[in-house]
Order: structure tokens, then C-alpha cells, then sequence
């Protein structure tokens, strides 16, 4: 049990902002959805046994079949729907996995240029801390406003990261901390803000910048430019 990493996948976003039908996990990248992207590497992962992927309710027998199925993602146990909220979702998720998981990554499912050096360090430094996720430090200067958008102070960027996922963390532990949240009907919106409120402290691993979240079309656009340089530098 100790050397298992199971995996969620909240994908049960509508994504409003990409002014698509589409849900925008499965809009194409280079001809493949963006969902695929990312299942790609966890199923690389050798530590990764299990995958469950959270979806509308409404989509998942399109998502068992145009991803699970369609791309022959082995490591996918289920797709699972989510609830009104991403904490709801991730919850769905996790009330999937059995008791012999030992560590779990929470994935947004619209982030997928993921790299397998990152996932690597994220799993080394969760299995030494009990928590890790990665952040950037911000490349531009960031300022606290007031409720009338006056600067009230101007933050020190190098104490500041902007946090993306996968996360990881010690999974009972993690689903302690979700279950006092919903007793305190507390929301946060990733999963580490849980795990910081109620277990213990998160250590955190220097993130990549192009391991962005696709939530407008020209996430879409800047996506392809990062794939397209990725291939460029391995000689493809």
C-alpha cells in the first residue's frame, strides 16, 4: 500500500468563460481532446494504479467511450458524476477509492500539458511531507486592493506562488480533512486549502509555467504554441 498513488480527475466543469457547447475537456488539442493529455502521463506514471474521473452527470457515458474507451486508458476503474461545485466533485472522487490508497492526486482535468518530471517530484516530495502541490512565483508585481480598488499594499512576489495540480496528498488524510470541512461547511476552492485548515502544513515544488488551466479560447491557442515548441526541442 505504501507505494500506490491514486488519481482524481475533476472534470465536471461547465466552463462557461470558452463561450463553447463544448465542455472544454473535451475540446480538441492538436486533434486530441484535452482530457487525453493528461490521462496520458498518469498512465505513464508506474506509481499511478488507479485513475477515477469525475464528470457531468450528463457526460459520462460520452467520456467513457470518446476517452476511456476510444484511447484505451487501462488505469481508468471509473467515470463518476460530479456535484454543483468542485469540492463537491473531488469529494465524488475520492469516495471512489478503497482504503488501501495510500496517496492521491487531484487533477484539474483542463490543465494538460502536465509533465512527468513534475508529477515525479510532486510524488517524491508528498511521500516525504505528506502534502505537495505546485506553484510559480508570479512574473508580474501584485498588489492588494481595497473594496473600492485603491492599492492597500504591494505584496513581496517571492513569498506569493500561484498554485496549479496535480495535488497530493496522504489520502486518509485528505479525506479527513474533507469530511470536518463539510462539517464546518467550509469551501475553498483547491484541495490543499482543506488539507492546510485542518491537517497540517503543505510543501510546495516549483511548478511549470506552461502547466496552465484552459479557461478561455485562447488558452486553447497558447496550448498548441506549448505543444508544438515541446516537440520542437525533443526533435519530433
Amino acid at each position: 500500500m505504501d507505494d500506490n498513488l491514486r488519481v482524481v480527475i475533476a472534470a465536471a466543469g461547465a466552463g462557461s468563460r470558452m463561450g463553447s457547447r463544448i465542455n472544454k475537456q473535451y475540446l480538441l488539442l492538436n486533434n486530441r481532446p484535452v482530457l487525453a493529455y493528461s490521462l496520458d502521463i498518469f498512465e505513464q506514471f508506474e506509481a499511478v494504479d488507479e485513475i477515477v474521473i469525475v464528470a457531468r452527470a450528463s457526460e459520462i457515458s460520452y467520456c467513457e467511450e470518446e476517452i476511456v474507451r476510444k484511447y484505451k486508458y487501462r488505469k481508468v476503474s471509473r467515470v463518476v458524476a460530479g456535484g454543483p461545485e468542485r469540492q463537491d466533485s473531488v469529494w465524488a472522487g475520492l469516495s471512489q477509492l478503497n482504503d488501501q490508497t495510500a496517496y492521491v492526486a487531484v487533477h484539474d482535468g483542463a490543465r494538460p500539458l502536465l509533465s512527468l518530471d513534475l508529477l515525479q517530484a510532486l510524488y517524491r516530495e508528498a511521500r516525504r511531507w505528506g502534502a505537495a502541490i505546485p506553484g510559480v512565483i508570479s512574473r508580474d508585481t501584485l498588489k492588494m486592493v481595497d473594496r473600492d480598488s485603491f492599492v492597500s499594499h504591494t505584496l513581496d512576489r517571492n513569498s506569493v506562488v500561484a498554485v496549479q495540480t496535480p495535488q497530493i496528498f496522504e489520502f486518509h488524510e485528505l479525506k479527513k480533512a474533507y469530511q470536518e470541512a463539510f462539517c464546518d461547511n467550509f469551501r475553498a476552492t483547491d484541495d490543499a486549502s482543506l488539507f492546510e485548515r485542518y491537517i497540517g502544513r503543505v510543501k510546495v515544488v516549483a511548478g511549470q509555467y506552461d502547466n496552465l488551466k484552459i479557461t478561455t479560447p485562447e488558452d486553447i491557442i497558447i496550448a498548441e504554441s506549448l505543444l508544438k515548441a515541446r516537440r520542437h526541442s525533443k526533435g519530433d
